[in-house]
């Protein structure tokens, strides 16, 4: 069983957290930080700029990626632009289309032909890991985050097409494929397996990583032992029932 020291796959946090961000920063196994405004708003944050202002302050020395939210590709460059200029360690995300649809291929291309580290996000498809490939510029980093979480979801193995996008990024190697949206703490270790080079991580998932390499007959007892606390703890009962008369 391999350990977390062996793994070559980056972790990134993903959440909006504030105090979690700051706890994990400690943690040298989180090479980065990723959220977005659904992170964001589930955790009440009001102020977009001065809450990204906030987890780079926390976090001055790893990559972190923030995103645009406009729909048009002159907003969404004016916002990247502004994002960008937040620090040295920011990878602009920008959605694979806009809400109708719209590759926003275009957007991809200038920002990051301009120097610009992109986070391509919401990505599902192998043809849009191919398109965007197009648009990076081969000097300059960038991210490409599939939603390989998502794609288990509809009940398809994301395993075989996170291995064929890591082969399509390698026509530009200064970019990164991110395993994005992970369901479960195996999926770290799958990711690893084809060589993806990041995969972000939700806080709770994160939480299991004491358990790598856990004996599993200590496992077992300690499951049997939660199941007899909580059975005491909540007083249940089976009364027996009186035998019925025959006939």
């Amino acid at each position: 069983m391999r350990t977390v020291a062996d793994l070559r796959v980056k972790i990134f946090a993903d959440g909006a957290d504030l105090p979690g961000i700051v706890k994990l920063y400690a943690n040298p196994v989180i090479k980065g930080f990723t959220t977005n405004p659904t992170l964001m708003r589930k955790s009440g944050v009001t102020d977009y700029a001065a809450f990204a202002r906030q987890v780079l302050a926390a976090v001055p020395d790893r990559p972190v990626s923030f995103e645009v939210f406009a729909d048009e590709f002159g907003e969404m460059e004016r916002q990247a632009r502004e994002i960008a200029s937040w620090g040295p360690n920011v990878n602009v995300k920008i959605p694979v289309t806009t809400t109708k649809g719209g590759f926003c291929g275009p957007v991809i291309q200038r920002l990051s032909s301009a120097g610009i580290a992109v986070n391509v996000t919401a990505i599902m498809t192998l043809d849009q890991v191919r398109q965007v490939t197009a648009c990076l510029a081969a000097r300059t980093p960038a991210i490409v985050s599939v939603f390989a979480g998502r794609i288990a979801d509809t009940g398809r193995d994301p395993v075989p097409l996170m291995a064929e996008a890591v082969d399509i990024l390698k026509a530009k190697p200064k970019a990164e494929l991110i395993w994005a949206s992970p369901r479960e703490l195996l999926n770290i270790f799958q990711a690893d397996d084809i060589g993806c080079h990041i995969i972000t991580v939700t806080h709770d998932v994160l939480a299991k990583l004491t358990l790598v390499g856990k004996d599993l007959a200590a496992y077992s007892l300690e499951t049997v032992e939660m199941f007899h606390r909580d059975a005491q703890a909540a007083g249940f009962s089976i009364a027996s029932q009186p035998a019925r008369a025959a006939g």
